[in-house]
């Protein structure tokens, strides 16, 4: 689409740019942002902790011999367990937790991503405005 009209042009260059300022803004919208990234910083922090406890409980299961007894807390009983079943569900647990740390990284990385393609596009068409006001001052 071609215009001939200059002033039409700058305008839909201030146009787009004000849209793309506009999704940048509700992406780093300070209060969702805050919360959303406190919120996974409180997930991670809490799958962090258990990961290290999980970890220990592993140590401290393959330490035990063979036939050691363990029980397992359900509720207010202690029920007796196979130690090789203890093992299989902590191995589990962990391998759950792993790969809850990476879906919250990955949900961060991607929200920055999204910021830094907004910063570009805001950043092109401000340089697109900017060189059709030195070809008007030319002009």
């Amino acid at each position: 689409m071609t215009e001939s009209n200059p002033t039409q042009t700058s305008k839909r260059f201030k146009r787009d740019r004000d849209l793309e300022l506009k999704k940048k803004k509700q992406l780093q919208n300070p209060w969702r942002r805050r919360h959303h990234i406190s919120k996974n910083h409180q997930v991670r922090k809490k799958y962090t902790i258990q990961l290290g406890e999980n970890e220990l409980v592993l140590k401290e299961l393959d330490l035990l011999s063979e036939d050691a007894n363990v029980f397992k807390l359900i509720g207010p009983v202690l029920v007796k367990q196979d130690l090789a079943e203890a093992r299989a569900n902590v191995r589990k647990r962990i391998e759950y937790i792993s790969a809850e740390l990476k879906r919250l990284d990955a949900t961060l990385q991607d929200m920055e991503e999204k910021q830094n393609s907004k910063k570009e596009a805001i950043f092109k068409v401000q340089q697109r405005i900017q060189s059709l006001q030195a070809g008007k001052a030319k002009a």
